[in-house]
């Protein structure tokens, strides 16, 4: 069965960068978290991303992709952000800021353009395993 094209692999094909589909099992309105995705995958967890959205005080959306066994620690990511502070949005809105649903957010491809902040420790990897902007893959 052949996969459907998400906003994410488009933009990586139009942008000729190369990529792998991982997929990954998941029940008709199960949530699986980030460190299930990996096992299922075969992957380690330090090699897996997950990607939140965040609002800070000044109304400005933010995207930060942190390794899906570890917790955005809010005072960082407003520091980061240069912002007083930031709170993570509420789940039902992911779709209105991104165009994504709860575990199929990915990175690339949302509605609009935020700034978005990569935790440090990607940098030391040469892949990144990020939503591909479904559940599943």
């Amino acid at each position: 069965m052949s996969k459907v094209k998400t906003n994410a692999m488009r933009i990586l094909d139009s942008n000729k960068i190369e990529y792998k589909i991982l997929s990954y099992e998941t029940k008709k309105g199960e949530h699986i978290d980030g460190v299930e995705v990996a096992h299922q995958i075969g992957r380690d967890v330090s090699e897996v991303y997950k990607t939140l959205v965040a609002q800070g005080s000044s109304k400005n959306i933010y995207v930060y992709v942190i390794p899906v066994n570890e917790n955005l620690d809010l005072k960082k990511a407003a520091k980061v952000a240069n912002e007083k502070n930031v709170a993570m949005i509420n789940v039902n809105d992911i779709n209105k800021f991104t165009g994504y649903i709860r575990g199929g957010c990915s990175p690339i491809g949302m509605k609009k353009l935020y700034k978005t902040f990569i935790n440090e420790s990607a940098k030391g990897l040469s892949t990144i395993i990020v939503s591909a902007g479904k559940i599943g893959y």
